[in-house]
C-alpha cells in the first residue's frame, strides 16, 4: 500500500476549484484564529527568551515575527511564529486527534510567502492541504501514538508543514514523497514537556522542520519512499496501532479542517467542560469563593492524565491544572490568558479555592463532558452536567466570537484600526494578491515605521 505516495499525489495534483466554499471559509477561520493567537503572545517571556537566544544567528531577514518589528530568516521565523501561536494554548484544536493544526502549517508557509510573493488563493489552498495531511496522519495513529507520550501537534504537524510548503514550492509527486519522508524522520515532540516553554516550541519546530523538508526536496534531496508506512517508518515506529485507510480514504471528498474547533479558554482543551460548567453555576447562583466548601468534578480519564496538576507553580503549569481552571472560572467567571498569569496562579484566594477542588474519573463519560457538584457551606449542593463545552463541534464559536477573541488577544499590541485591518485581511486571505501582506500588517505602526527607516 503506497500511503506516502498516495498522499503526495493528492497534495500535488489537487485543484483549488475543487475545494468547497464551506471548507475555504473554515480555512479562513482557522487562519484568523492562528494570527490572533500569534500576535497575542508575541511579547510573552517565552518568545523574548527564544529571540534573545537565536536572533544573532539569523540569516537573511526576510520574514516577520507576527506582532513585532523583528525580522528573521524564514526558518527562524517559522519556528518563532509556530511558538507564539501556541504559547497561550489558545489555538485551534482538531478534536479527533487533539492536534493544533494551524501552527505548524501557517507558520511555515507565511514565512515562505514573505520571501517569495504568493497569491492568496494559492496560500489558502496550501494551508488547507497541509492541515488535511497532518490531521489524516494523526487520525491514522491516534490514540496509540499519543498515549505512549508523543505530542501529536509536533509529530503530525511536521507533515502538514512539509506538504503545504511543498505545494507552494511547486514540488512534483516524487519530490513531495521525499518531502514527506524527510518530515517523517524529523517527527518529534514529547508530552513530558507540557507546562514548560518547550511545549509551544513543538509546533514551531514542526513548522521549521517541515519547511526544511520541502526546501530540501525541491532540490531533489532524497528520502525513503515509504516514510509514513514503511516497516521502520513513522507509523510503525511511533505508534502501536495504525489505520492507513484514515490517510488515503476519501481524499478530496472529506476535509479534516471542517472538524477544526476554536478555544474560548486559554488552556488545555480537556479542561473546557469544567470551566464552562463552573462559569454557568457561578453566573446562575452569584457564587462567591468564600461560600464554597468544595467543588467535585467527574471527568474523562484524559482530563486527569493531561491536566491533573494540583499545585501549579507558574502560569504555564496552570494551563494544565483542571483544579486551577475550575477555581478561576468560579472566581473570575473567565479563563482567558489573564487567569493563567504567574500572579494569579500564586494568588492566595485562588489557591484556597483550588485546594477545595477534587476530580475523579467517571466511567463512560466523554472527553467534552463533565459532572460538577459545588457544595456550599450552608449544606446546599449545586449540580451541573455539561454535555458539550462551548467551542466544541456541537457548540462552535461563531465568526463574531472569533473576531472578539482576536480583538482581545491583539489589544495593547496593535491599535484598534490596525486590529480591524488585520482581521479583514485574514478573512480575505483567499483573495489577496500577496498573502505576505498579513505578516506586515501584524506589525504595530511605530515598529513598522522604525523597520522601514532602517
Amino acid at each position: 500500500m503506497e500511503v506516502t505516495r498516495t498522499l503526495a499525489r493528492f497534495v500535488v495534483n489537487h485543484r483549488y476549484a475543487d475545494v468547497p466554499q464551506k471548507v475555504r471559509h473554515e480555512g479562513a477561520r482557522s487562519f484568523l484564529n492562528w494570527v490572533g493567537c500569534a500576535v497575542g503572545a508575541s511579547r510573552h517571556e517565552t518568545v523574548e527568551r527564544a529571540l534573545a537566544a537565536l536572533d544573532e544567528f539569523s540569516g537573511p531577514r526576510e520574514a516577520t515575527v507576527l506582532g513585532r518589528g523583528d525580522r528573521l530568516d524564514i526558518m527562524l521565523a517559522a519556528l518563532m511564529n509556530g511558538m507564539t501561536s501556541h504559547t497561550f494554548d489558545f489555538d485551534d484544536t482538531h478534536l479527533k486527534t487533539v492536534i493544533h493544526p494551524s501552527g505548524p502549517v501557517a507558520s511555515a508557509i507565511l514565512a515562505l510567502a514573505e520571501r517569495t510573493p504568493v497569491k492568496g488563493d494559492a496560500f489558502l489552498h496550501a494551508f488547507i492541504l497541509g492541515v488535511e495531511a497532518e490531521c489524516r496522519i494523526g487520525n491514522a495513529v491516534y490514540p496509540s501514538h499519543y498515549d505512549v507520550g508523543w505530542h501529536i501537534t509536533a509529530t503530525a504537524g511536521v507533515f502538514g508543514a512539509a506538504a503545504a510548503a511543498g505545494r507552494l514550492l511547486g514540488l512534483n509527486e516524487q519530490q513531495m514523497v521525499w518531502a514527506l519522508g524527510i518530515a517523517a524522520t524529523q517527527s518529534s515532540g514529547l508530552r513530558e514537556m507540557f507546562g514548560s516553554m518547550v511545549k509551544p516550541m513543538h509546533p514551531g519546530n514542526a513548522a521549521r522542520n517541515g519547511l526544511l523538508a520541502a526546501l530540501l526536496a525541491s532540490k531533489n534531496f532524497t528520502s525513503a519512499e515509504q516514510g509514513i508506512e514503511g516497516r521502520r517508518g513513522f507509523a510503525n515506529v511511533l505508534a502501536t496501532a495504525r489505520n492507513y485507510e484514515k490517510i488515503t480514504g476519501k481524499l478530496g471528498e472529506t476535509w479534516e479542517i471542517s472538524a477544526n474547533t476554536y478555544k474560548p479558554y486559554a488552556c488545555g482543551i480537556v479542561e473546557h467542560p469544567a470551566i464552562d460548567g463552573c462559569i454557568q453555576l457561578r453566573n446562575e447562583h452569584t457564587l462567591k469563593p468564600e461560600n464554597i466548601e468544595g467543588i467535585s468534578l467527574k471527568v474523562h480519564p484524559l482530563v486527569l492524565e493531561l491536566t491533573g496538576r494540583k499545585t501549579p507553580g507558574s502560569g504555564l503549569e496552570g494551563k494544565f491544572s483542571v483544579y486551577h481552571s475550575s477555581a478561576v472560572a468560579v472566581i473570575y467567571g473567565a479563563a482567558g490568558e489573564a487567569q493563567y498569569s504567574d500572579e494569579v496562579v500564586r494568588d492566595g484566594r485562588v489557591i484556597a479555592l483550588r485546594d477545595r477542588v477534587t476530580a475523579a474519573v467517571e466511567p463512560g463519560i466523554h472527553e467534552d463532558q463533565v459532572r460538577i457538584a459545588i457544595k456550599l457551606k450552608g449544606g446546599k449542593t449545586l449540580e451541573k452536567y455539561v454535555e458539550h463545552a462551548v467551542g466544541s463541534i456541537d457548540r462552535p464559536l461563531s465568526d463574531g466570537d472569533l473576531e472578539a477573541k482576536f480583538r482581545g488577544l491583539a489589544d495593547g499590541i496593535l491599535s484598534k484600526p490596525e486590529i480591524e485591518r488585520l482581521i479583514q485581511l485574514c478573512w480575505d486571505i483567499g483573495k489577496l494578491k500577496n498573502a505576505g501582506e498579513v505578516a506586515s500588517a501584524s506589525v504595530p505602526g511605530r515598529r513598522r515605521a522604525k523597520r522601514a527607516a532602517s
